[in-house]
């Protein structure tokens, strides 16, 4: 049975109550309190059956674990020129920088250092390696922000271009690289705080045993510190863009829904991590990895040492661009699936008075609303039959 405030596509011959007589689309009111009307986008004049809400891709409700993965994947496949190309961007300059490190960091050959063997050094490779996974978060934060629009327009089967994405995140850009620096520093300080005490003693000179044991705590202490901090604050990024908040609001926002499910959330994203990594490594940097050795050799200097160096970077870019976008749309998608959890955002959605309207600014149907105090911790009501928040 047809839901009677179900929503058509105008002209689709399908009535509804957004379906003008002459078949096209009927305006779409501005929102409460506006002093006037946003500009119209014509691409959410759609109208969608609350049934499609609840079984497509994505669906609009508390999702499990492997419906996020997948979901993450399909917004890949649905939207690929603007989910790609952010990624492409962010990910280019990232990886340039590190080469650009790199290079720096070793030395070059106007100083009579050859880098190869500096970098077979454990040392080196240690640094450019945390370098290089650094920097490859904070692009997947900066991403998960950028991406998360393209992810909600995509639960009610809306397309996205680049630049509409772009349109949606831009008023919030500079406050999404602040939650991300802020978010990448408190995990990168919880790191290294406890790991203090061992450089001290390794630079003073102190025992071997010192040193083993403030290694054998403080590594340890530091790694589950930062993973804490990191899973804590990472559904900022995509709360600062889709709700419009501050850095701050946003950070104690995702500190509100993680809260209490912050096991589920660190093991979603540990599982994508590792197929990240196994994918972005190692899959797809294998043909630029042969292309290196046959073409430069295991001992590149001078020229062939920057050839080879800017294959290695092509590779990392291609790796990373194609991979960056299923962490972010995870990360995005955990955000939305934690607001219906706790706040019931899908019945929200379902149910307000004229439930199928997507009003000109797209985002002002993520805001909270003020009749769920913000950061509810009781689960929501049941959506359906043998489906529940929670």
């Amino acid at each position: 049975m047809k839901d009677p405030q179900a929503w058509a596509i105008p002209g689709s011959g399908v009535s509804g109550p957004a379906a003008a007589p002459d078949g096209g689309a009927s305006p779409v009111a501005p929102a409460s309190g506006s002093a006037s009307p946003e500009p119209r986008d014509r691409s959410t004049d759609l109208v969608i059956d609350r049934s499609e809400l609840l079984g497509g891709d994505i669906p609009l409700r508390p999702l499990g674990v492997s419906e996020i993965l997948d979901g993450a994947i399909g917004n890949i496949r649905r939207n690929p020129r603007a989910v790609l190309g952010l990624s492409l961007i962010i990910c280019s300059v990232i990886q340039v920088l590190v080469s650009v490190a790199t290079y720096v960091l070793i030395g070059d050959g106007s100083r009579g250092v050859t880098p190869t063997p500096v970098l077979r050094t454990l040392g080196a490779q240690a640094t450019m390696g945390s370098i290089g996974l650094v920097l490859s978060a904070f692009g997947v934060l900066l991403l998960a922000g950028l991406l998360a629009p393209v992810m909600g327009r995509s639960l009610f089967g809306l397309p996205t271009t680049l630049r509409e994405a772009w349109r949606h995140a831009r008023p919030q850009a500079l406050r999404l690289l602040g939650v991300s620096l802020a978010i990448m520093a408190i995990s990168v300080l919880a790191l290294g705080l406890p790991i203090l005490p061992l450089i001290a003693f390794a630079a003073t000179g102190a025992p071997a045993v010192v040193g083993v044991l403030s290694g054998v705590i403080g590594v340890p202490l530091g790694l589950v510190a930062m993973i804490w901090l990191y899973v804590l604050f990472v559904l900022a990024a995509p709360a600062v863009v889709m709700e419009r908040r501050g850095v701050l609001a946003s950070m104690r926002r995702a500190h509100r829904l993680v809260r209490r499910r912050w096991w589920r959330t660190c093991g979603a994203l540990l599982v994508t991590l590792l197929i990240t990594l196994f994918m972005g490594l190692l899959a797809l940097r294998i043909p630029f990895v042969v292309v290196q050795l046959v073409a430069f050799g295991d001992n590149p200097t001078g020229g062939a040492l920057v050839l080879s160096l800017a294959v290695d970077t092509l590779g990392r870019i291609v790796g990373w661009a194609l991979m960056s976008p299923f962490d972010a749309g995870v990360i995005a998608l955990f955000y939305v699936d934690q607001r219906m959890r706790r706040e019931g955002l899908d019945l929200e959605l379902q149910t307000r008075p004229q439930p199928g309207r997507i009003p000109a600014d797209f985002l002002e149907l993520w805001k909270p609303s003020p009749l769920v105090p913000d950061g509810a911790t009781t689960p929501a009501p049941v959506t359906g039959p043998g489906q529940a928040h929670g």
